[in-house]
């Protein structure tokens, strides 16, 4: 199998033009790299990111640490730190700091856990709510305008080839062996 599934000198003519507009270290991170997969995902990853980032912590004063734990609160309230921890992708330390930053600022607020009494869970507080509520249209608007190039079968294909990544994760190693390399 090659390195990429479709490599430049497969690719039709508009997509090589579109392609050499493109800073020609990207092009061959994304297209000639034996590791594509990681790269292309970090890039569009960053496209994202970025720039929702810098507004959040403009607008906000919430460093992306901060917004991760809130947007996971926003989006299923009663989860605990750990639930955070688990799916943010994150150190634990970073995100125990977030959130205590975020409680500070009253817009996570911890009640015991009815299902153990020893752990807490957290939930948005109306000034958390708000932020949240702001800042999902211009997220939605950004993916949307992300996607914009595929058609709406291309986007359900992509988001079932993402489901099939995402369900086989946890068979993924953790941490790599180094034994036998040089």
């Amino acid at each position: 199998m090659p390195h990429s599934p479709t490599t430049l000198s497969q690719a039709d003519p508009a997509r090589v033009e579109a392609l050499t507009a493109l800073d020609p270290l990207i092009v061959t991170k994304l297209w000639t790299n034996p590791c594509w997969l990681s790269f292309r995902l970090n890039f569009i990853a960053f496209r994202f990111n970025d720039p929702v980032y810098r507004w959040i912590e403009t607008r906000y004063g919430l460093v992306r640490p901060d917004f991760v734990a809130l947007y996971a609160v926003g989006l299923k309230g009663g989860v605990a730190a750990k639930n955070i921890v688990a799916s943010a992708g994150l150190p634990k330390n970073t995100l125990s700091r977030a959130i205590q930053k975020l409680l500070q600022r009253r817009l996570l607020r911890r009640e015991a856990d009815q299902a153990d009494l020893r752990s807490y869970v957290l939930h948005l507080t109306p000034a958390g709510r708000q932020i949240f509520d702001e800042t999902m249209p211009l997220m939605v608007e950004q993916q949307k305008t992300m996607l914009s190039c595929l058609s709406e079968d291309e986007q359900r294909q992509l988001c079932t080839l993402m489901d099939k990544l995402v369900i086989a994760s946890p068979a993924w190693p953790n941490e790599l062996d180094h034994e036998g390399t040089s």
